[in-house]
């Protein structure tokens, strides 16, 4: 097996052991990125120079005994955290050139435990989208069939995984941006609770919706990057001071008399074929496992779309009203004054998407439909947030799909954006209740693309999906697979 096959665990008891070192392994990696990236563009920049750096100072820290779980381990980041000294973009022209000075909260975890950053990955311009197709840099190619779309807003981040360019890699999920992807390239995609995970050092998309998680190989390996950048912090106001608790111990729990609820509302007329067969097989191998399978009701599922994009939309244009030329990125030449300076840097610098998602949020929030729109959807987001907490009374956990079906070809549904955002159909709720979920690889279609299947837990109910996804993990061999690259 090559090094840059190898799963997070794995390489950690290699580097332990000092059967390779960090050097090595990040040398492996950048070969790897050097050899097939052309072919899925999962990188905006890679930092061959410093990841050397930090990889010598891994290998020195292994020489002394200190091994955490991440040293010495080569990552990558969706291009929409904050790091310091290294270009930042967020799939926008209009940050094409921005350099931090300062590193985000969890990239400064993931660099106290000695990871190895080896790039900044594509992503939708500020993760807009559901397929990776709005990057100023270029769409993302699915590893499993380059016509095909990884799915977005974080395609890179998991295209680079079903790549083997990266370890692991962290991802932001607003409507099912970590998820969505993870199902569409089989790998493992969580989904904190909202404040599981400071936001400090993330751009904002949505303030009240986004979330940092891991994209991985395996289970194993979303419970080590969860429990590494997971943590109460001070700088985001929205971080919740709760303990962290031991993710990897708590994998082998086990689904014997687990109460797992099935939502009728996910499992609609309509659902792909192939993706109904890989939720029946799922629930079939629960049940052999022996956990307690009932139908649960989440009744205001319908509407989880709508408010999802009243919401979304009207927080980013709010967020996205900083972006004027004066403080960041891009600046328009041959302006006539200050207020055409700003007209011209937004309309050269914005992509068709987000200034559909700014036009769409500023008319919700404006004076005479504030009522009518962004505050009925909040409304709204409080009966759905309220489905969830009814359904927990009764059950552990909630099994859904991901998707209503597997990854679709590049350019498929551009034209027709509604279609587009029913593509996280299945991903919102969870965002809007702020609970966390997870995406497993639960099969392949019968031409041959990736199918994920969703595990949604009680808020920081963390450790119970884990547990939840290894459960299945072990019985099955679909993360196994490797893409044809």
């Amino acid at each position: 097996m090559e090094i840059f096959d190898l799963t997070i665990h794995e390489l950690h008891e290699k580097l332990a052991a000092k059967e390779v070192s960090s050097v090595e392994a990040t040398r492996a990696m950048l070969e790897r990125i050097e050899a097939v990236d052309g072919q899925v563009n999962a990188y905006i920049t890679v930092t061959p120079e410093q990841a050397l750096v930090e990889a010598e100072a891994a290998d020195r820290r292994i020489a002394a005994g200190d091994v955490a779980p991440l040293t010495g381990i080569p990552v990558g980041l969706k291009d929409i955290f904050i790091t310091k000294g290294v270009r930042t973009t967020c799939g926008s022209r209009i940050l094409e050139n921005f350099v931090p000075p300062y590193d985000g909260t969890a990239v400064a975890k993931l660099k106290e435990q000695g990871a190895v950053i080896v790039g900044k990955l594509n992503q939708d311009e500020f993760a807009m989208g559901s397929s990776n197709e709005s990057s100023y840099f270029g769409p993302v190619k699915n590893p499993w069939n380059l016509e095909c779309t990884p799915g977005g807003s974080s395609g890179g981040s998991a295209a680079a995984i079903a790549a083997r360019t990266a370890t692991a890699t962290l991802g932001t999920d607003t409507g099912g941006s970590i998820r969505q992807p993870a199902s569409h390239c089989s790998c493992v995609g969580l989904k904190p609770t909202y404040g599981r995970v400071s936001r400090y050092g993330v751009i904002a998309y949505a303030s009240s919706l986004d979330q940092v998680g891991p994209l991985t190989r395996d289970v194993t390996d979303a419970a080590l990057l969860l429990g590494a950048v997971a943590g109460h912090d001070p700088k985001d106001s929205t971080s919740v001071n709760t303990p962290v608790p031991d993710y990897v111990a708590g994998l082998a729990a086990g689904v014997k008399g687990l109460k797992i609820g099935l939502p009728k509302q996910y499992f609609i007329e309509g659902l792909d074929p192939d993706v109904k067969r890989a939720m029946d097989e799922a629930i079939a191998l629960y049940k052999s496992l022996g956990a307690e399978l009932r139908e649960v009701s989440l009744p205001h599922t319908e509407y989880a779309v709508a408010t999802y994009y009243l919401i979304a939309t009207a927080e980013a244009s709010s967020n996205l009203a900083r972006y004027d030329g004066v403080r960041f990125g891009h600046r328009a030449e041959d302006a006539r004054g200050l207020k055409e300076m700003f007209a011209k840097t937004r309309a050269e610098g914005f992509g068709p998407e987000v200034k559909r998602r700014i036009m769409l949020g500023t008319y919700a929030l404006s004076s005479g439909y504030y009522d009518a729109y962004y505050v009925k959807a909040q409304k709204v987001r409080t009966l759905i947030m309220q489905d969830f907490l009814n359904a927990f009374n009764e059950v552990d956990v909630l099994l859904t799909p991901i998707a209503p079906t597997p990854p679709f070809k590049i350019g498929e549904k551009l034209a027709d954006p509604l279609q587009m955002y029913l593509s996280d159909i299945f991903t919102i709720p969870v965002n809007l209740a702020g609970t966390c979920g997870i995406s497993i690889p639960a099969g392949f279609s019968a031409a041959g693309l990736p199918i994920g299947l969703q595990l949604i837990g009680k808020p920081f109910g963390e450790a119970s999906i884990l547990s939840t996804a290894y459960a299945f993990e072990r019985e099955t061999q679909w993360h196994l697979k490797k893409a044809p690259l």
